[in-house]
C-alpha cells in the first residue's frame, strides 16, 4: 500500500488541529496592550502546544522519507498518534484557562501518550520494513524518544507538586526536539 495517502490524511489531520488551536484564543476585552494581560496563559499554552504539533509534524515528515509501504497496522498506529494529538486543543485551552494541577497534569497525560503512540507507530514501522531496513537503522535505539516519554512521567505527578515544574518539564521535551531528528536525512543522504 503507498504511503502517500497516509501522509495527506495526517497532514490534513495536524493542520485542522492547529487551526481549531488558534480559534479557540479569545481576543481581550478592551483596546489597551494591558489587556492582553489575563490572556498570557492561554497564549503561552497555545505557543507551547503549536511547538509540540510542529515537532510532532516535522518528525512524521522525516520519520515517512524513510518508509516504503504501509499496511493495516501502521495506519492504525498512526490513527493511534493522531488521536492523542486532536486532545491537544482541549488540555491547550484547559491548561490555558486554569493553570492548577489537574489541567497541567492532563495536558503531560496527552503528551505522554502521544509520545508513546508515536514509539508504537515508529516500532510498527520497523518491523514492517524488517531488520536490514535504511528505516531501522536510521531510527536507531531512538534515546530522544524514550527520554522525552519519561520526562513526560515525571512531569505528570510533578504538576500536583508545583504546576511550574511540570510545564518546564514540557518545555525541557520541547527544546530537546526543536532541533529536528537528523538520523533519517544521514541515514538516507537526503
Amino acid at each position: 500500500m503507498s504511503k502517500g495517502r497516509l501522509e495527506a490524511f495526517s497532514d490534513g489531520v495536524l493542520a485542522i488541529i492547529i487551526t481549531i488551536m488558534v480559534l479557540e484564543l479569545r481576543e481581550p476585552h478592551g483596546s489597551r496592550l494591558s489587556d492582553l494581560g489575563p490572556l498570557v496563559p492561554s497564549l503561552l499554552s497555545y505557543l507551547l502546544s503549536f511547538v509540540f504539533l510542529g515537532i510532532y509534524w516535522n518528525n512524521h515528515h522525516h520519520l515517512f522519507q524513510a518508509v516504503q509501504h504501509v499496511g493495516g497496522p501502521v495506519l492504525w498506529a498512526n490513527l493511534h498518534l493522531l488521536f492523542w494529538l486532536s486532545l491537544v486543543p482541549f488540555v491547550t485551552g484547559w491548561m490555558g484557562g486554569n493553570f492548577a494541577p489537574w489541567p497541567v497534569a492532563l495536558y503531560g497525560v496527552v503528551l505522554l501518550l502521544a509520545g508513546f503512540a508515536y514509539f508504537i507507530l515508529s516500532q510498527t514501522l520497523k518491523a514492517r520494513h524488517g531488520p536490514d531496513s535504511a528505516l531501522r537503522q536510521a531510527l536507531g535505539r531512538d534515546v530522544k524518544g524514550k527520554v522525552s516519554v519519561l520526562i513526560y512521567a515525571v512531569a505528570v505527578p510533578a504538576a500536583f507538586l508545583n504546576t511550574w515544574l511540570a510545564c518546564g518539564l514540557y518545555v525541557l521535551v520541547a527544546l530537546i526536539w526543536l532541533i529536528p531528528d537528523r538520523r533519517i536525512e544521514r541515514t538516507l543522504g537526503t
